[in-house]
C-alpha cells in the first residue's frame, strides 16, 4: 500500500468537508442580502420540483434586498408560494413583475443564535476532518502489518497529522470570518 495514496484520499475527504462547510455557511444569513439563502428552495415546474435558480434570476441589488425575477410570468405566484413555504423566514413582496425580499436587520439575540449555529457547523467539520485523519492512520497501521516499513508508516502518520492541522486551521479561519460577518451591524 502506498502512503501517498492514503494521504491523497484523506486530503480529498478533508477538502470535501471544507467545501461543504463553505456551502453551509453561505446559506446562513448574516443580516446582509445573499442570494445563496434561496439555494435550498425548490419550485413546482411542469410537474417536477426544480431549484429556484432554474426558473428565475436571483439578484441582490443592494445589501438589504434580494430580487427574484421568474422567467415566465405564470411562475410568479408559484415562486412566491415556494419562498413563503420555505424556512427562509422572509415574507416576499410581489409587484406583478418581480418578487422582492427585504432582509430585516438581525436582533442581537438572533445574531448570537446564528453564531452558535455557525460554531456547531464548524465543529462538525472538524470532527469530519479528524475522522479522515483517523481512517488514514488506520490504513497506514494495516499497511505496516502487511509489510510496509515502520518508519514509512510513522512518516505517513506525521504527514496526516500536518494535513489535519492545516485543515483544522482553515475551518477556524472560515468560522472566524463568518462570525465577524454575523456580528457586524
Amino acid at each position: 500500500m502506498d502512503t501517498t495514496k492514503i494521504r491523497k484520499e484523506a486530503e480529498e475527504k478533508m477538502n470535501m468537508t471544507l467545501e461543504f462547510l463553505e456551502e453551509t455557511f453561505s446559506r446562513i444569513r448574516a443580516g446582509r442580502a445573499n442570494a445563496h439563502i434561496l439555494d435550498g428552495i425548490r419550485v413546482e415546474y411542469y410537474g417536477s420540483l426544480v431549484p429556484l435558480s432554474n426558473v428565475a434570476t436571483v439578484t441582490t441589488p443592494d445589501a438589504k434586498t434580494i430580487l427574484v425575477q421568474p422567467w415566465e410570468k405564470n411562475m410568479l405566484r408559484v415562486v412566491e408560494k415556494a419562498i413563503q413555504d420555505s424556512d427562509v423566514g422572509i415574507t416576499p413582496e410581489n409587484n406583478g413583475e418581480v418578487i422582492r425580499l427585504g432582509i430585516p436587520p438581525l436582533t442581537e439575540e438572533r445574531r448570537k443564535q446564528l453564531v452558535k449555529q455557525t460554531k456547531q457547523e464548524a465543529e462538525e467539520a472538524k470532527i469530519s476532518i479528524r475522522n479522515a485523519r483517523r481512517e488514514g492512520i488506520d490504513e497506514l497501521k494495516k499497511a505496516v502489518k502487511d509489510g510496509l516499513p515502520e518508519d514509512m508508516g510513522k512518516d505517513g502518520e506525521n504527514e496526516l497529522q500536518k494535513l489535519h492541522d492545516i485543515y483544522i486551521k482553515k475551518v477556524d479561519e472560515k468560522f472566524a470570518l463568518k462570525e465577524k460577518e454575523i456580528l457586524t451591524v
